[in-house]
């Protein structure tokens, strides 16, 4: 996972060594009609970092939408990216139930690149353009249909893009995505 003897990471420096940049994945958006607000910042790979630069988009009490994703399998092999609201408390054991799946745990990165076309840091419901490829099953917290506005990654974690949960649909069916909305 070197290129030009630097480690590879979930930066925009490192977009072409995915199977879809950021730019190609923006100017898809585009050619769709999706708009969408981006914003550029320090690579951010966690809630925790991605708190440090929220004061720059709307809050959750004004609508915003700050997400977390989770990518998962379970003991058959199915591939789940799950999407919830960045505070949300998961248990697998109960999400299991809940999504009618076998024992979950988490993907491995080299997974992950291989069914979503993301590394870790950079986990995106966008990252399902190469997810619907591999049949991976995407499940949505329910209560993000309430927000103004999602943030989300374009598959890279030094870039943010606002947009509708509209917008976010619209995306998931010009890719031919199922969007199953579930409450967590």
């Amino acid at each position: 996972m070197f290129k030009d003897n630097k480690k590879l990471d979930a930066s925009s420096c490192f977009q072409d060594s995915l199977p879809i940049s950021s730019d190609k994945l923006m100017g898809q958006l585009d050619e769709w009609g999706i708009s969408y607000k981006c914003f550029n910042h320090v690579p951010l790979s966690t809630v925790v970092e991605s708190k440090r630069i929220q004061n720059q988009f709307l809050n959750k009490d004004k609508g915003g939408g700050h997400i977390k994703n989770l990518y998962l399998r379970d003991h058959k092999k199915n591939n789940i990216l799950l999407v919830a609201e960045q505070d949300r408390k998961i248990d697998l054991k109960k999400l299991k139930e809940n999504l009618e799946v076998g024992r979950l745990s988490f993907g491995s990165s080299d997974r992950l690149m291989e069914n979503l076309g993301v590394r870790p840091g950079a986990v995106t419901p966008f990252a399902m353009i190469t997810g619907v490829k591999r049949e991976v099953h995407l499940f949505l917290d329910i209560e993000l249909k309430t927000c103004q506005r999602i943030y989300a990654h374009p598959l890279v974690n030094d870039r943010t893009l606002e947009l509708s949960v509209e917008s976010l649909e619209k995306f998931f069916d010009k890719i031919g995505a199922v969007a199953n909305w579930i409450k967590l």
